[in-house]
């Protein structure tokens, strides 16, 4: 019960990753060459990704993890001395260290303080008025509270200042539509709730914004064409993408959002309501999340989260221990069984 960090992949993603690994390695080599065999399946993947996320193919590009893609966006953003990061006090670590990193460059980060992931529209605006960028969660880590995201960002827009989204807690488990949430940047990754292995993230940059930024790494997937001697980067997002990694992960990825497809976003969305409702309903007094199914994290009180963890860990149920709030967060997936909830009540 610990999707929300990384959960098991399905044998069909498994199959589809392992498979593309012997060919690659082995027939692909000959067959088409290693290199066009991997973009093919680089093409592929972004095309998939951009229809999953409701996004133009153009605005994606692979990255290896949700940090990544963070990472290459605070990088590429042309701040000066001065400039001011907001993010809210809910961010996980790969939307904080970022700003922390570009101190050194004169750039200040302000947290925005929540009412337990509840953002106040008020202090928002007021926070965002001379700032460059917004930062926040569509679905916060550690509260499991789903965030109006598109409201949001309209609000950053008026003021003038960017949006960045850190998604990764919401593909999978409910429906993304990146071009109705209007952000400029956002930022998610397969291994959570879409199963899919470790290594397949991706990067949805507006396409607009992307051809004004010039990535602080350029390699040769970088750029429209190679061995030129005044290249030109690549049109969109895929300018954001380096060079040779490996493309199982993101064969893997398609899998995922095959088979998540095939159940229903709604189905799961449903079966999560419905198991999550049974696990708060347990929970009680003890209960940090939201009451109303917002998402498949709950979130609950103990006096030693780390021991508790470890003890529901000998007892045969896996969750996580948080630091901010001191807490343990158990995450329901659509895989996970009534049964499931009941243990995990019985050994708390």
């Amino acid at each position: 019960m610990n999707w929300g960090a990384s959960g098991p992949s399905p044998e069909p993603v498994l199959a589809a990753t392992t498979d593309f690994v012997r060919y690659h390695e082995t027939d692909g080599t000959v067959d088409e060459g290693p290199y066009r065999t991997a973009f093919g399946a680089f093409e592929d993947a972004r095309e998939r990704v951009a229809e999953f996320l409701g996004a133009p193919t153009d605005g994606v590009a692979l990255t290896q993890s949700t940090a990544d893609g963070i990472a290459r966006v605070a990088a590429s953003i042309d701040f000066e001395p001065g400039d001011t990061v907001v993010r809210t006090d809910c961010e996980h670590p790969a939307g904080v260290l970022p700003w922390w990193s570009l101190r050194r460059d004169g750039v200040e980060a302000e947290v925005l303080e929540t009412d337990a992931g509840r953002i106040d529209r008020e202090e928002l605006k007021e926070a965002v008025a001379d700032a460059r960028l917004l930062v926040f969660n569509s679905v916060t880590w550690n509260y499991g509270t789903r965030t109006p995201t598109a409201e949001l960002v309209e609000i950053a827009h008026d003021a003038g200042c960017e949006v960045l989204v850190d998604a990764v807690q919401s593909p999978g488990q409910m429906p993304i539509d990146v071009e109705a949430w209007g952000a400029d940047y956002v930022a998610g990754a397969g291994h959570k709730w879409l199963t899919a292995p470790w290594g397949a993230g991706f990067l949805y940059v507006d396409p607009a914004t992307a051809e004004g930024m010039e990535p602080a790494a350029a390699g040769y997937r970088s750029v429209a064409e190679t061995g030129v001697e005044e290249p030109e980067l690549a049109a969109g997002a895929r300018r954001f993408e380096v060079g040779t990694t490996n493309p199982a992960p993101y064969v893997g990825l398609e899998a995922a959002m095959d088979l998540v497809e095939s159940v229903g976003l709604d189905t799961v969305q449903s079966r999560i309501a419905t198991l999550t409702d049974r696990l708060k309903e347990g929970l009680g007094d003890r209960l940090l999340s939201p009451r109303e199914y917002e998402s498949g994290l709950v979130t609950f009180a103990a006096e030693e989260p780390d021991a508790t963890v470890e003890a529901l860990e000998d007892a045969g149920v896996v969750v996580r221990s948080l630091p901010d709030p001191p807490a343990v967060r158990a995450s329901v997936h659509a895989y996970n069984t009534a049964e499931d909830i009941d243990r995990l009540l019985a050994a708390l």
